[in-house]
């Protein structure tokens, strides 16, 4: 235990010189960074959502510098095949037979973190190429199946606003992202220091704080982190409220959605605690742990039906009410 609490007080010092490294290319946003963090460490994948102009794209290859891991970037569009996500099989001579041969060509999912931009402008046959290695973290083409290196993290975008010429993303694809992650505007005094900063002579650039063998070691770490049966019962509790169709859900569940959240936002919730506790340097999770990240976790998976749209009534909003209703 001596040792874990050891490697808890090294995550937390590198936390903060992530957060100073980022910081040279992100202005603000220290929530987001912490959410993109938790994610990071317990070993999911990120939906991040905002509109144009919020430094999506930029906060992604910063963490990825910061990480010195491997990045790679696909830009989604209506034209993208799967193949241009996994790799192909290409028929190639071979020199000394002069033989022909298949030759797997690996495509940009073969990297650390791959930058998913704006994912749902491509068709659903191009984004459930992602969906086998998003869960088991390898792809298989004609039959062969090829490991990732870990660790392997899927971070996409999408713009909130500009919903034509998109495909809305599947509910399965959507459940593989641990958070869902939303940038909104920054503050005065943050905006006036992006314009200064993106209109004047270039900064220092990011420098890598970690590798990626501390990166796995601190999943280890996250993942033996014990969560007391309290904490567990909470978030299957709180997971269990959503479900507008079953006999468990709060009333405002039943009145606003059509469909609420699977198991794995129970694990996510818990997972996500266990992250967080660990990078405060905390042995072990608490309900409130839960509740920060309740939001994140839950947002993606809840379908709200044509009442909550005529009532106003938003995923966040319900959220915040079951956390409520979900007791210590």
């Amino acid at each position: 235990m001596s040792n874990d609490l050891e490697r808890m007080e090294r995550l937390g010092a590198l936390r903060e010189r992530l957060y100073s490294e980022i910081g040279k290319s992100i202005v603000g946003q220290r929530q987001v960074i912490d959410e993109l963090l938790l994610t990071l460490f317990a070993g999911g994948h990120v939906l991040l959502e905002g509109v144009p102009g919020l430094a999506k794209t930029l906060l992604i290859s910063s963490v990825a510098r910061a990480f010195n891991l491997e990045f790679k970037r696909i830009q989604f569009t209506p034209d993208l095949m799967p193949s241009d996500v996994t790799g192909s099989e290409v028929l190639e001579e071979d020199q000394s037979t002069g033989q022909r041969v298949f030759q797997f060509i690996r495509g940009p999912i073969f990297a650390n973190i791959v930058l998913a931009d704006e994912i749902n402008r491509t068709p659903p046959k191009t984004q459930a190429a992602l969906l086998q290695a998003m869960q088991e973290r390898q792809v298989t083409i004609a039959g062969k199946t090829y490991d990732l290196d870990p660790p392997f993290f899927v971070l996409a975008t999408q713009n909130p606003i500009e919903q034509e010429g998109t495909y809305p993303l599947p509910e399965a694809q959507l459940d593989r992202f641990m958070f869902n992650i939303r940038i909104d505007y920054p503050e005065l005094a943050e905006e006036l220091e992006v314009v200064h900063r993106t209109t004047g002579a270039p900064g220092d650039g990011v420098e890598p704080v970690m590798t990626g063998e501390e990166v796995l070691e601190f999943q280890r770490l996250v993942r033996g982190v014990p969560a007391a049966d309290n904490v567990v019962e909470y978030a299957v509790r709180l997971t269990r409220l959503t479900r507008s169709r079953t006999d468990d859900a709060h009333p405002q569940a039943k009145e606003f959605l059509s469909w609420g959240a699977g198991p794995r936002a129970a694990q996510y919730l818990i997972l996500g605690s266990k992250a967080r506790a660990a990078l405060d340097g905390r042995p072990t999770p608490s309900i409130d742990d839960v509740r920060a990240v309740a939001l994140p976790v839950l947002r993606h998976r809840l379908v709200t039906n044509f009442h909550a749209e005529a009532e106003g009534v938003t995923t966040d909003d319900l959220i915040r009410e079951l956390v409520a209703a979900a007791g210590d």
